[in-house]
């Protein structure tokens, strides 16, 4: 793809309500050119498999409103370093599963959370999320979605609060090209990194290469915060009208390295708050 200002990959988190393919013109009537969705209900271990006509009609669906890439979230039941064995299997069976559906999909992009180790501690959770990913990723060997270690806020006992424990991860994973990276703006500022000012953003952006690689960015989730600078608390807030405020979303959208990675909203309010958002994020861009 071609870096033009002008042809920008902004998007949301949609619903896929009565089926996948019904997110596309949701996302064309927020004014989106890109969007993320759950596959199947995120809330359930055992998924409905897609009808004989469901998967035609999303194809059907993405072509007509050219809306893309489209981005898969994983479920949020699904913990790839849990304690509890018996969640364990269920996570690594689910986490497969999204696989199976993003390949039908044609989505390039799976994101998901690392996992919370549950006080078994860190290096425990980052072999047992990297042995999972092994286990996973060993079961779909023609597979062509990437999977995107999201960026975490570091709450309870959550891993990926550190650009550091996601390049361990990374470096675990035997089949490493399969791997990216999604950053959320609200995770990492409540994680501690500061890009308010350009000083600071350019910092981060300067860490997160050296640890992590540019090119490893294909997704970004673009929120505000409602908490504090290292408050390690996830609290989504629209933009410009949190503590992390419009600067650092104008240096997001204007840095030339990242013209091409997709930026999902997942702020509060619902469709007509996306649209705010999304002109906001524009202006800002100057689009």
């Amino acid at each position: 793809m071609s870096k033009n200002k002008n042809q920008r990959l902004f998007g949301c988190h949609v619903s896929a309500a009565g089926g996948v393919s019904k997110s596309f013109q949701r996302g064309m009537d927020i004014g989106c050119t890109t969007i993320q969705i759950f596959s199947k209900n995120q809330k359930q271990w055992n998924p409905k498999p897609f009808t004989d006509e469901e998967v035609p009609s999303y194809l059907d669906e993405q072509k007509r409103t050219g809306i893309g890439p489209v981005i898969i979230h994983d479920s949020y039941l699904i913990n790839l370093c849990a304690l509890d064995k018996e969640i364990l299997e269920k996570s690594r069976k689910a986490f497969g599963d999204e696989i199976y559906r993003a390949d039908m999909l044609m989505a390039p992009y799976i994101v998901f959370h690392p996992g919370a180790h549950g006080g078994k501690g860190e290096d425990s959770g980052i072999k047992m999320i990297a042995e999972s990913l092994n286990i996973v990723i060993d079961k779909f060997p023609d597979s062509k979605t990437k999977l995107l270690l999201e960026t975490t806020a570091g709450q309870g006992t959550g891993i990926g609060h550190k650009f550091e424990q996601l390049r361990r991860i990374i470096d675990l994973v035997e089949e490493s090209d399969r791997i990216g990276i999604c950053l959320d703006t609200c995770h990492v500022f409540a994680a501690g990194y500061d890009i308010r000012t350009e000083e600071s953003y350019e910092a981060v952006i300067k860490e997160f290469d050296d640890v992590l690689k540019l090119d490893l960015l294909k997704v970004i989730h673009v929120n505000d915060s409602k908490r504090e600078l290292g408050s390690r608390v996830d609290r989504h807030e629209n933009l410009g009208e949190g503590e992390i405020g419009s600067k650092a979303f104008e240096l997001l959208v204007n840095d030339g390295r990242l013209l091409d990675v997709c930026m999902i909203l997942e702020t509060p309010g619902g469709d007509e708050m996306y649209k705010k958002n999304l002109r906001l994020l524009k202006k800002l861009a100057k689009i």
